[in-house]
Formats: structure tokens, sequence, C-alpha cells
């Protein structure tokens, strides 16, 4: 059973910087695709960014492009988002999931991810 933790959530103002990480080990990243979610209260879930099995492709939701980076850091065997530039309306519950499976096209898809973490706040101010 996989058990995932995000962590780095947190409460900033408009334009701050946070860094939410996801545990991912070495011995399994180059057969995961890990993608990270929100869920605004009231909202459905929604893509925000996917990393590729071994780290080869990354992807990312319109409304997030050129602010967030989805990455490996292989010194604390994470894949982390880094959120520059945040706004209000980034204020959600921020999931990280994980496949096995060789995604495709079908990253944005929460129904192919096979294990989801309990969700970490990120609550922007204006």
């Amino acid at each position: 059973q996989v058990q995932l933790v995000e962590s780095g959530g947190g409460l900033v103002q408009t334009g701050d910087s946070l860094r939410l990480s996801c545990p991912v080990s070495a011995r399994t990243f180059s057969t995961t695709t890990v993608g990270w979610f929100r869920q605004a209260p009231g909202k459905e879930r929604d893509f925000v960014a996917a990393l590729s099995r071994g780290g080869g492709r990354t992807y990312y939701a319109n409304s997030v492009k050129g602010r967030f980076t989805i990455s490996r850091d292989n010194a604390k065997n994470t894949v982390d988002l880094q959120m520059n530039t945040l706004k209000p309306e980034d204020t959600a519950v921020y999931y990280c999931a994980t496949s096995s499976a060789a995604l495709g096209s079908n990253f944005e898809r929460r129904i192919v991810y096979d294990y989801w973490g309990q969700g970490t706040q990120v609550t922007v101010s204006s």
C-alpha cells in the first residue's frame, strides 16, 4: 500500500511562493507518474501539473503555466511543486497522486491515478 503525505502548504500573501513536496521513492520513480491536483471549496478537484515516469516530461494546467514548476528532488526523494507568484485563486487543498501506468494524454484525468495523498492546504490572501 502506497502512502502519500504531502507537505509544504501554508498561508501566504499574493505574489509569494510556496513549495509542496510529495514523497516518491527512488526505487519507483522511473515507473511512477506523479500528478498534483487541487480542490477549492465547492469546486471539483482539478489538474495542476504532472511529471511523467522518470521525469522526462512535464504537463501543466493553463492557469498555472509559467508560475508553477513540477520537478524531482533526488536528494529528498520527492516530487515537488514550486509555486511562484501565487494568487488568491490558487487557494485550495493540493493533492499529490501517483500512477504506475504510462498515462499518455490522460495525465489530467483523476481516475487514472492509483494513490492519493490526504492533501495540504494552500491559502493565498489578497
